[in-house]
């Protein structure tokens, strides 16, 4: 029996209620993450007192640094990890490469330069951020314009079954950004130097707007997940899946523009967090299969599961010191990669 007979015979009813299943449980899951993401965190609040200022309205300085800083920061945790995996997910099939990523188009290189050339102008917290979206955007206005063609027309897809120019001009971006943000951090004075080097690495401290990732993951799952039979199809290639009634060429510009967006909120919340976007979505096909109706939204709730742990872990681990989230990221994402390699084989 041929592989798409299978995925015809499957009942729609059947098909979302399991993937009801698994998207309850990994918000079970998550929901636990985050409950035990508010009571950890610096040894200079008890888990006792923790608990107790979930609870109680009394003004105690563990009330404050619960409610002000860990909430705020475990919600822009998990809309931060959940973007960069939706993104990642969709990133792989736009390209149709399973090494894609959220940065593969160079965005983050663009938000590094908004944001460091703020930070070296010495600017606040709201023009670090401007900055960095600033960037993001025109890295996305430049990748589409110079790879219009592969993203909106299939005249190459019959020649090239993967989207080589458009990887080839995110990386270009990402080293040209690369070289502007090295001969910025030669230029930085000292006083500035830790700054910019935190938030290169990822940094979820003193967030401001920590509701905007989750906003963005909620409409960017609204958007998406009613594409996903066209996902699934693009994903076996253009050419049948224009057989099927799909325009790849729409397709694929709404993954760029969502992918996108996603990927500058995240860059603009928390600067570069790695491996989120190529880890998640590669261990969650192994055990759920890949159905994107099914995967995307599974992909979101795990990345943001997986940012806030590696976030509990990057206050707790060197407390009082604290670790860049991007780095403690990497430390957990490449032996969860090559784990997975091995297991391939």
């Amino acid at each position: 029996m041929r592989q798409g007979d299978t995925h015809r015979r499957i009942p729609r009813n059947a098909t979302f209620a399991s993937a009801m299943r698994v998207w309850a449980v990994m918000l079970v899951v998550a929901a636990v993450v985050a409950f035990a993401c508010l009571l950890c965190g610096s040894g200079e609040v008890r888990l006792d007192d923790a608990w107790a200022a979930l609870w109680t309205d009394a003004d105690t300085p563990a009330r404050a640094i619960v409610r002000e800083l860990r909430i705020p920061r475990t919600i822009a945790a998990f809309g931060v990890g959940g973007l960069l995996a939706m993104s990642g997910c969709l990133m792989q099939v736009l390209v149709r490469n399973p090494l894609a990523d959220p940065y593969t188009l160079g965005l983050s290189g663009g938000a590094a330069v908004g944001a460091l050339g703020a930070m070296l102008a010495g600017a606040g917290a709201f023009w670090i951020a401007a900055g960095a979206a600033s960037g993001a955007l025109l890295a996305c206005l430049a990748v589409f314009v110079l790879a219009h063609r592969e993203l909106l027309s299939r005249q190459r897809a019959g020649q090239r079954d993967d989207a080589t120019d458009l990887i080839l001009t995110g990386v270009m971006l990402a080293a040209g950004s690369g070289a502007i943000v090295s001969m910025m951090l030669v230029l930085a004075p000292d006083r500035n130097l830790r700054g910019m080097l935190f938030w290169m690495m990822g940094d979820l401290s003193g967030v401001s707007w920590w509701g905007l990732p989750v906003l963005c993951l909620l409409v960017g799952l609204l958007f998406v997940v009613p594409l996903g039979r066209q996902l699934n199809l693009l994903a076996r290639g253009e050419e049948s899946a224009s057989a099927l009634g799909v325009r790849p060429g729409a397709v694929k510009a709404a993954i760029f523009v969502v992918s996108s967006i996603a990927t500058a909120v995240a860059v603009t919340t928390a600067g570069t967090i790695g491996f989120v976007g190529l880890v998640v979505p590669h261990a969650l096909r192994r055990v759920i299969g890949n159905d994107q109706r099914v995967l995307v939204p599974a992909s979101a709730i795990g990345g943001g599961t997986l940012v806030m742990i590696a976030d509990t872990a990057s206050r707790v681990v060197a407390d009082p010191i604290q670790l860049p989230v991007g780095a403690v990221m990497a430390v957990i994402g490449v032996p969860t990669f090559l784990f997975l390699l091995a297991r391939r084989r």
